[in-house]
């Protein structure tokens, strides 16, 4: 893919790999536009993410990769945001940027993608949490904070699917998420995961395509070698849905071009 904007650093604490090697394994995939975006920090589960001292480091990192590969590959800076209310962090929401992503990965105090807290889905009533997480998803839209939204159904990880039909239970975040002249991203990360398939699902793209949102693509890379994984999928499935342009992102102005 000639863009791939979702990506991480060690910084995460759980992500290997300099951010020169995520770059070359990108140059190599024939990438254009290579985003780093990683876990920015918040006062909630420290062990998956930069701390806020830590920021400077990061940002350096970044700028130090994109000047040593300048003519090679664009190298934009980004960070992904959990949407947790209370705990957002003031200085990332305003900190300068090329783009923003805003991710659900808690609801409430349960980290649901993480296989550590597996066990909860079997507690909880499945339609419930699945309409409790694309009410988190609507409701970060409605914040106007962030650029692209991350993994559209990450809630899928483990296969844990709704009896009901997920276009009613994404209806009104879809819509939000449109309102807010937000972007989607089939990031593809979901091919290394249990459910086997990009985020979000065909069904939920052909949703996204009607309703006229840009997309953009992203690996989510934790390993250089995640790294374009899966591409060349997400790119068949855009075009099939029509789409021919995705987005990229400078200082937070987006601009559509063709893929």
């Amino acid at each position: 893919m000639i863009v791939d904007l979702h990506n991480h650093t060690p910084l995460c604490r759980h992500a290997v790999g300099t951010p020169m090697q995520y770059v070359e394994a990108a140059i190599e995939s024939q990438c254009q536009h290579y985003g780093f975006s990683d876990h920015a920090p918040m006062a909630f589960d420290p062990h998956y993410r930069m701390s806020l001292e830590l920021m400077d480091t990061y940002e350096a990192m970044v700028q130090e990769t994109k000047e040593a590969y300048a003519g090679q590959i664009q190298v934009l800076l980004g960070y992904e945001v959990d949407f947790l209310q209370g705990y957002m962090e003031e200085r990332v929401l305003s900190r300068p940027c090329d783009y923003q992503i805003g991710s659900v990965h808690f609801l409430g105090q349960w980290g649901f993608d993480n296989p550590e807290f597996i066990g909860e889905y079997k507690r909880r009533d499945i339609d419930a949490i699945w309409q409790d997480y694309f009410d988190a998803i609507e409701a970060m839209a409605k914040t106007q904070y962030f650029d692209i939204v991350g993994h559209l159904d990450l809630m899928k990880v483990f296969k844990f699917l709704p009896k009901k039909d997920v276009r009613l239970l994404a209806k009104r975040a879809l819509l939000a998420i449109k309102k807010a002249n937000m972007v989607v991203e089939i990031n593809t990360a979901g091919f290394r995961k249990p459910i086997g398939e990009q985020y979000p699902s065909k069904l939920l793209l052909e949703e996204v395509a009607n309703l006229g949102i840009p997309i953009t693509f992203s690996s989510d890379a934790h390993a250089v070698e995640h790294v374009g994984q899966g591409g060349e999928k997400a790119i068949a499935l855009a075009r099939a849905l029509g789409y021919r342009k995705c987005a990229i992102f400078s200082n937070r102005e987006r601009e559509l071009i063709t893929f």
